[in-house]
């Protein structure tokens, strides 16, 4: 099974590079996990006919705080899979989050604009990094799919 996995849309609303995100490289995923800063709801209508999680992130508008969780676990294929924005700097990102969830094979983050792909404390930490990118910090704009077979794996996809 494929999802996947977008952070720090940070857009008004949809555009040309979202809808392609969407029809290509998410194309053949079953569902998609969306980590928070997406700005407003109308973002999320371009993932419609895929299953959909979302959470808000700290630069979220009213109508996104008011309709989604700061957190969620999802379970897919007997993974349990924790979904959340992040919070302050990119130092020790990974303890802060990890410590807000019980037993997750994955945690699925964004807010640093910052890819991550790693295992800590036997979970595997993924960021998709920004789709926005982040201009002041010279890193690309990116998305990433989650792989479920004989494990749980990522993947970081610039775009």
């Amino acid at each position: 099974m494929k999802i996947g996995v977008i952070s720090d849309t940070h857009l008004a609303k949809p555009n040309e590079a979202l809808h392609r995100i969407a029809t290509d490289v998410f194309d053949d995923v079953e569902i998609v996990l969306h980590a928070g800063d997406l700005t407003r709801m109308a973002i999320l209508d371009v993932f419609s006919g895929k299953k959909m999680f979302a959470v808000r992130g700290n630069r979220d508008r009213r109508e996104v705080r008011e309709n989604l969780p700061a957190q969620e676990t999802i379970s897919v294929d007997g993974y349990r899979i924790g979904l959340i924005h992040g919070w302050g700097g990119a130092r020790n990102i990974d303890e802060r989050i990890l410590d807000r969830f019980d037993k997750v094979h994955a945690l699925v983050f964004g807010h640093t604009h910052k890819a991550a792909n790693h295992i800590h404390r036997g979970v595997l930490m993924f960021n998709p990094g920004a789709f926005s990118g982040s201009f002041l910090l010279g890193r690309s704009p990116s998305v990433g799919v989650l792989t479920i077979d004989e494990g749980i794996s990522g993947t970081i996809i610039k775009i």
